[in-house]
């Protein structure tokens, strides 16, 4: 006689995080295993820069909590999701074997997707690296420049939120602030997202998913939907879309979540239809 139990339905139609940084001590991996473990979805896209192979390059660091992450994405493969990994910058060592048909198990790898929503609208899934005007191959030493001293803000903000955490005070990101007082910084991300939309226009998208700048964003820009997932160094961001259409950023505070403590669905910043 065939069980009467069926199967839950995931808790969303999709699921897009990205720049996770694993093999970076920046990697926020303890919040993330606890999302991934109390959110679940039919689709997960992993936007680029999961793992963080410049870093590791230069030095090795894998900590327990890295490999638990990468075991939470292979048991919802196995268990059904249909997961995508986009390559963005950081993990560009997987475009070599792109031609191979790279492929983790059930785990799909691509240069980009698309993402038919809900709400009728076809979607870019990209990482983003390609409308960032510092990856050009004669700049792209200004961006490793960068990545040290972003790495160093990093730093300085581990330290300084240990002092923070002492006073009982809530987790504050140094790079975050400074991203959102500097007129460079601010010209910058501008610029990046409207490259993103011109291309989707151009190219026939309704929109864009991407990650690569570590801001967290949803907004219309001239007829075009352009949703940014953050990132899990700072901000510890996901896109998702419900079952009937709504997207939403979900926005976590690292530091306050503990890989075997349950994640509050009600901890949300934005949602729209």
């Amino acid at each position: 006689m065939p069980s009467s139990r069926q199967k839950p339905r995931p808790d969303y139609k999709a699921i897009f995080i990205s720049d996770v940084h694993l093999g970076s001590a920046g990697c926020q991996a303890d919040a993330l295993c606890a999302f991934m473990k109390t959110h679940t979805s039919e689709q997960l896209y992993l936007v680029g820069d999961i793992i963080d192979g410049w870093r590791m390059r230069k030095k090795w660091y894998w900590p327990q909590s890295h490999t638990n992450v990468v075991r939470r994405i292979l048991t919802a493969a196995k268990r059904g999701t249909e997961v995508t990994y986009i390559i963005g910058n950081h993990d560009e060592f997987l475009r070599a074997f792109l031609q191979f048909r790279l492929a983790f198990g059930d785990i799909r790898v691509k240069n980009r997707a698309l993402h038919d929503g809900e709400d009728g609208k076809r979607y870019l899934v990209v990482h983003g690296d390609m409308f960032d005007g510092m990856m050009r191959a004669d700049r792209k030493w200004i961006m490793h420049l960068g990545d040290h001293a972003y790495n160093f803000l990093l730093w300085t903000n581990t330290k300084l939120n240990a002092i923070r955490r002492r006073l009982g005070m809530p987790y504050w990101s140094l790079s975050q602030a400074l991203k959102k007082r500097t007129k460079r910084a601010l010209n910058h991300i501008h610029n990046f997202e409207g490259h993103v939309a011109d291309y989707c226009r151009r190219k026939g998208y309704d929109g864009a998913i991407c990650g690569h700048i570590h801001v967290a964003e949803m907004r219309d820009i001239d007829g075009i939907t352009y949703m940014n997932d953050g990132d899990w160094v700072e901000s510890c961001s996901a896109l998702v879309e419900h079952h009937d259409g709504r997207w939403e950023l979900l926005h976590f505070q690292p530091h306050t979540i503990k890989a075997d403590e349950p994640v509050a669905k009600e901890a949300r910043i934005r949602a729209v239809a």
